[in-house]
């Protein structure tokens, strides 16, 4: 065989949004350049527009009452076939990590199986958040008094901008976990590995438009997210200070829930509920507990 027969060109990777379950360029069909920590080119990402924002809003709304409506433990099933699909494609997880980071090979592969680790611990608690945060209410009166968790609706979340991978796994699973829907705003110096996450939901069995990914300008995909009437909640991980302050401002307008940003040391550390009781309402419903028998005895 020649040597020149022997030699191909590579087929590089083209990288897509991820809104309503399918794969997009962006509308505005511009794209950026992605480099890695030594400022080596990776791949071009695409560089979001504000219609981009609004479609996936639409595309969230959209699926947010089905996933709302499912059940905790299938919910908590769909989760865990995610963990499964991560686990299969982990060494290319591995790679685009270490790039996106600047790590060794062993490093971001410590990183990748906590992450995966992180969505399987989510997964666990679908149906077990209720009975932390909801329960029986003594009143004074002859009635059952019972409050109970409801997700908040459609949710965007800048994500952590350095951690690639961990971060953003830490800030969106807690929030589809308890039913919301989310439209995601990748991190900008390192969206790959939020873009290839988009691949392995649309071959799990997450329905499409649960969970949203944009790449591109944070500042600028946030704001109209920030002050879209159609969205309710918004966490501001992956904010500086000055936007955090611009878009708390903004999400004001229809009295959006805000989870301000907040210093994390270390990523692997046990989370806790909060990121996701920060985006539950508490439903709480009165009812007569009536009488049994002749004898008018209550419950």
């Amino acid at each position: 065989m020649s040597e020149k027969s022997e030699q191909r060109l590579s087929v590089f990777k083209t990288y897509k949004l991820y809104v309503g379950g399918k794969f997009p360029r962006s509308e505005s069909g511009r794209v950026y350049e992605v480099s890695d920590s030594k400022g080596k080119w990776l791949a071009n990402a695409p560089l979001s527009s504000r219609k981009d924002a609004r479609d996936a809003v639409v595309a969230a709304r959209k699926a947010f009452g089905a996933w709302s409506g499912a059940t905790a433990y299938n919910r908590g099933q769909i989760l865990y076939r995610v963990a499964e699909m991560l686990e299969g494609r982990k060494s290319q997880f591995v790679h685009e990590v270490a790039d996106a980071e600047g790590l060794s090979k062993s490093k971001a592969n410590e990183l990748v199986e906590a992450t995966i680790d992180r969505w399987v611990w989510y997964a666990g608690w679908t149906d077990k958040i209720a009975q932390v945060v909801g329960g029986g209410n003594p009143v004074a009166g002859p009635y059952f008094n019972l409050s109970s968790p409801e997700p908040t609706g459609v949710v965007t979340v800048l994500a952590p901008q350095e951690s690639s991978f961990l971060g953003l796994v830490s800030v969106i699973a807690p929030v589809i976990a308890t039913g919301n829907t989310v439209i995601v705003i990748a991190s900008e110096r390192s969206p790959l590995p939020a873009l290839s996450l988009g691949e392995v939901l649309a071959t799990s069995d997450l329905p499409g438009g649960v969970v949203n990914i944009l790449s591109g300008r944070t500042a600028e995909i946030a704001a109209p997210l920030a002050s879209h009437q159609d969205v309710n909640a918004i966490d501001l991980a992956g904010a500086d200070d000055v936007l955090a302050k611009e878009l708390e401002i903004a999400a004001a307008d229809n009295l959006k829930r805000v989870l301000r940003p907040q210093p994390v040391d270390d990523w692997r550390a046990t989370p806790g509920i909060e990121r996701m009781t920060a985006f539950l309402e508490t439903k709480t419903v009165w009812h007569p507990t009536g009488s049994l028998g002749a004898s008018g005895s209550s419950y």
